[in-house]
């Protein structure tokens, strides 16, 4: 029988009084794999910067709980400890160099060096790089993937499916590795590459390698995992052996909660509610979110949800439609087709569009309230601008604009003139939404409107885009990793698994319904009985 080789005991974390772990215990095994899934704001990858050592964890206060490597209780305060006990970690954020050849990256502050003539007159810091005998360890590291690329190739360029191989052969080249924490190592991955390197995580875990794997997808799960921890809203929910699991059991149990307060919910069936958007065969090359033929109507002053794990395409439709993203297919809104890949043409007809990434897309963050509100208008619509040709901004007007958006979607700043990088998430999240209404939509699509921002500003947000819909008339369209958050503002919600509809439900629908859709149980069904 294996030995635990490491031992997660009562682990707690708060960030600024909101505790997003809350006493979560784990244990793993030498030659396991160990899934550890959850859907996003479960508290996995807070677990793993826990394990990691990473600053963000003790530069807020550090955490409570216990660690145990190999039987020992441990101190983990930075990477460097953890490289130092055996446990190495490949996030989801690339952390390679793009100018320097795979073997360099690979051996990265481990360099082989051998002595000249300098270094036997200056001392070993003059000592050369001994690019053969380097060259050498990173080739047998990609061996060990099964990776046939040349090891002196330069990293910019390379697939991403490839850097991730590199990445991984860089901790495996550490003779030292115990452990393997994967954090959503196939997000990026083609499905060729993702099978890739689940044989790969098999081999590796045969050899005696410990292998922790986040992930939201649960087919993967089923197939490589031994065991499977879930996670929800920060607390332990369940840990099994895979021959206690199913796909069906795993989803509900990362999504079911009692439902509160879905107050918003509307049934709109039966009442003659006109078509306003009719999406067919959409088809978007978003990289990690690609949408594969999606088929998807919009009501005419709906609140629609679209909801679905990981890297099952959500994310896409909206990029999509939006012209963000290369696209295919045909979008008509009230029986007039929308050119795709054409964003002025797209807000031209009266659509909007809040993106998931506000701070690297949404925000000029060291520019003022006013401005952010001000330049989507100014740019396809010339508001805000006098003097004619000249184009001069009109900042009487920009002005009297932002005081009455910051009144009316209570912007909690100290005037329209403040920098938008020093207001909370919440208000930044406000301010995005503020820049939309300003264009004047008919029609708001809104991707992750909660996502990092703490639990009063997201009712306040959620409870924002219930007005926009019910006072204002915007149909709005809200894409959300937060099934509860869908539940509780939404008239319908699409579940998008592997780049197509699954199937749309009402909120009040069963945790089981919603989970069978996560993990796409009816697909699945459909092909057992073919």
């Amino acid at each position: 029988m294996s030995q635990c080789i490491l031992e997660l005991r009562n682990i707690v974390k708060e960030y600024f009084g909101n505790r997003v772990l809350k006493g979560v215990s784990l244990r793993l095994n030498e030659g396991e794999i160990h899934a550890l899934i959850g859907e996003n704001g479960a508290g996995k990858s807070t677990l793993m910067n826990i394990l990691f050592g990473m600053p963000v964890i003790h530069n807020t206060g550090g955490y409570e709980g216990e660690i145990f490597f190999q039987g020992n209780h441990v101190e983990i305060k930075t990477p460097h400890d953890a490289m130092e006990s055996g446990i190495g970690m490949v996030h989801q954020e690339f952390m390679l160099l793009p100018g320097f050849t795979i073997t360099e990256n690979i051996k990265l502050n481990r360099e082989t060096t051998r002595a000249n003539v300098a270094s036997q007159v200056f001392g070993p810091s003059m000592r050369s790089l001994d690019m053969p005998a380097m060259e050498a360890d990173a080739r047998a590291a990609l061996d060990r993937l099964g990776l046939s690329l040349d090891e002196t190739l330069k990293v910019a360029g390379l697939p991403v499916g490839y850097m991730q191989f590199v990445e991984i052969a860089r901790e495996l080249d550490k003779k030292t590795t115990k452990i393997l924490v994967l954090d959503e190592p196939t997000a990026v991955l083609t499905e060729s590459e993702a099978d890739t390197l689940l044989t790969t995580m098999e081999r590796l875990a045969k050899s005696g390698i410990a292998i922790l794997f986040i992930t939201h997808r649960l087919g993967e799960v089923m197939r490589v995992a031994d065991n499977i921890t879930v996670l929800r809203d920060g607390e332990w929910v369940a840990s099994m052996p895979k021959s206690e699991a199913s796909i069906e059991k795993l989803a509900e149990l990362m999504v079911g909660r009692s439902l509160e307060n879905v107050a918003h919910h509307r049934d709109l069936s039966g009442q003659g509610v006109d078509t306003f958007v009719e999406i067919r065969d959409l088809r978007v090359e978003m990289p990690g979110e690609e949408v594969r033929g999606i088929d998807l109507d919009i009501r005419k002053g709906e609140i629609l949800g679209i909801g679905g794990l990981a890297g099952q395409g959500k994310i896409g439709i909206a990029n999509g439609v939006m012209g963000h993203y290369a696209s295919s297919g045909t979008v008509r809104k009230e029986g007039k087709e929308i050119p795709l890949n054409n964003t002025p043409v797209a807000l031209a007809a009266g659509m909007a569009f809040v993106s998931e990434d506000r701070r690297g897309v949404g925000l000029l963050l060291d520019q003022s309230i006013e401005l952010n509100i001000a330049v989507p208008a100014m740019q396809s619509q010339r508001q805000f601008l006098t003097g004619g040709s000249l184009g001069l901004t009109d900042n009487k007007s920009m002005r009297a604009h932002a005081l009455d958006m910051i009144q009316k979607l209570d912007i909690r700043c100290t005037g329209p003139e403040q920098l938008t990088r020093r207001l909370s998430g919440g208000n930044q999240q406000k301010v995005c939404i503020a820049k939309a209404l300003t264009l004047h939509p008919n029609l708001l699509f809104v991707s992750e409107p909660t996502r990092g921002i703490d639990i009063g500003a997201k009712k306040i947000v959620l409870d924002l885009l219930v007005k926009l819909n019910r006072e204002w008339g915007v149909t709005v369209v809200v894409t959300s990793s937060e099934l509860a958050e869908l539940r509780s503002i939404c008239d319908r919600i699409a579940i998008i698994y592997e780049g197509k509809v699954e199937g749309i439900l009402a909120p009040d629908a069963s945790d089981r319904d919603f989970g069978v859709l996560l993990a796409g149980g009816l697909k699945a069904a459909e092909k057992e009985a073919s």
